[in-house]
């Protein structure tokens, strides 16, 4: 088959790396506008652009699709299927319909649970024990085309976004090759989806960083690991801004303490929270870097102060 891949940041590299080793034409990839970054601000091409330069493959990168010539130059390579992994555009209809078999998409979650911009960091702050990526054919409705194949995937107690952000992409290229060869042999299955079981994975916003204590340690670990990488939790410290990287929940530790009240020890970072004592395991101060808890200990005093405040 004569495949386009469209696909922009590095969830997307994995699928891409196994369609150029798949024997398929790679006719074109599609991938975001450069964009500034770093404290240079200078242009940064994507991770799918760099990928697919150095296997020679063309790259196109429109700003949308709004432009007739993008259209026409997207017909004029005469694709079989469209393979969409975190493009970051909405595909017009005229899009969804110029390859011959349609365009397909990689989500990171089972639908049709977690439609939407931030699929794996709501499965974690909601504490789901299952993800897994979702392949489904495109319609203009955002996530709610028919779905083609399942990869399931068990999370783990301490798995956070980045973790399970680099495990699901590694599941979508091993489920694409999958759909692939069923495409290919006409033997795929469509699923309609749902409705009923519809949740939405709304976009992250900074202001979710902030931690409230009052908060059971349960619903704040899940917080902490849902929002690593980005936008990363945080707290007050004697009115600074303290990142917490890592934290585990102290299941069998009784405690009096309030909530944001930290234990005074010299070893462990243990803080009070609504239900439960979460211990802090990797922290970072503004201008610093992420460092251990006790390393942290070390340089700065704790006794009688509250997180938060």
């Amino acid at each position: 088959m004569k495949i386009i891949f469209a696909g922009t940041p590095d969830f997307a590299v994995p699928a891409l790396h196994y369609l150029l080793k798949s024997g398929h034409e790679i006719g074109a990839v599609y991938t975001q506008p450069d964009r500034p970054a770093g404290r240079g601000r200078t242009l940064r091409p994507s991770p799918i652009k760099t990928l697919a330069l150095a296997e020679n493959v063309p790259v196109y990168q429109p700003e949308s699709f709004k432009a007739e010539a993008d259209i026409a130059q997207l017909r004029a390579l005469q694709a079989d299927l469209m393979v969409v992994v975190a493009y970051g555009l909405i595909l017009p209809q005229a899009v969804i319909d110029t390859p011959r078999l349609g365009c397909i998409n990689i989500h990171g979650s089972l639908l049709p649970r977690w439609r939407g911009a931030a699929p794996i960091h709501r499965a974690l702050m909601a504490g789901d024990t299952q993800t897994g990526i979702t392949i489904m054919k495109i319609i203009k409705q955002l996530d709610a085309g028919d779905m083609l194949h399942k990869e399931y995937l068990p999370i783990q107690a301490t798995d956070t976004a980045s973790d399970l952000h680099d495990k699901l992409a590694q599941l979508g290229a091993i489920g694409l090759e999958k759909v692939i060869g069923q495409i290919e042999a006409g033997t795929v299955v469509a699923q309609i989806q749902d409705e009923s079981l519809v949740t939405y994975a709304h976009k992250l916003e900074k202001t979710e960083a902030m931690l409230d204590w009052s908060k059971s340690a349960v619903e704040l670990d899940r917080q902490i690991r849902g929002l690593n990488a980005w936008p990363v939790a945080q707290t007050l410290y004697q009115g600074e801004i303290l990142r917490i990287w890592r934290a585990e929940i102290l299941t069998e530790t009784e405690s009096h303490l309030s909530a944001g009240q930290i234990l005074e020890s010299s070893k462990t970072f243990d803080v009070g929270t609504g239900a439960g004592v979460l211990r802090l395991l990797e922290v970072q101060l503004p201008g610093g870097k992420r460092i251990e808890s006790k390393a942290f200990l070390n340089a700065h005093p704790v006794n009688g102060i509250q997180l938060g405040c």
